[in-house]
């Protein structure tokens, strides 16, 4: 029973984050200025950094956290799951979440490694990358409706 409750205050607790988190970047991402060096944005570029590691981290226990509930044995159970029709909305959120992720994952890879090698950053799509991470906040919030709906039986098979 202790561990049940834990998962789940952890996953719920996952979803404040992420979206905290996901916002964050959003905001620190629409303060880079493209046209100033990446010196003039050293701040701005931390805080995006900071705020996408914190998004990262919170994915993975949004994931972990979810596996374990809805297939460790720990909660109804796959076979409930997988007849919810809000689970379904739930998982479709996340694979939208993850592919809308890619682009900008790769590129702050690829900003961080070039930061640390010295070397100029691009910073002309943080415009484009700050409107995905607002389209995956919407997508978080989504998660969030559908997860409270299945807690309440809403829709239930």
């Amino acid at each position: 029973m202790l561990i049940r409750w834990l998962l789940a205050a952890l996953h719920l607790l996952g979803f404040g984050f992420a979206l905290g988190a996901v916002l964050a970047r959003a905001r620190a991402l629409r303060r880079l200025d493209v046209a100033q060096s990446v010196q003039a944005n050293d701040v701005r570029l931390r805080d995006v950094f900071r705020s996408d590691s914190v998004w990262g981290i919170t994915a993975i226990v949004l994931i972990f956290t979810g596996l374990m509930r809805a297939f460790g044995g720990f909660e109804k159970g796959g076979s409930y799951y997988l007849h919810e029709p809000l689970f379904h909305l739930k998982m479709t959120a996340l694979v939208l979440i993850l592919l809308i992720e890619v682009s900008p994952m790769l590129a702050l890879i690829r900003w961080r490694v070039t930061l640390a090698q010295g070397g100029p950053i691009d910073l002309t799509r943080a415009r484009r990358f700050a409107w995905m991470s607002d389209l995956e906040a919407a997508l978080v919030i989504v998660m969030m409706i559908a997860a409270s709906g299945m807690a309440r039986g809403v829709w239930a098979s």
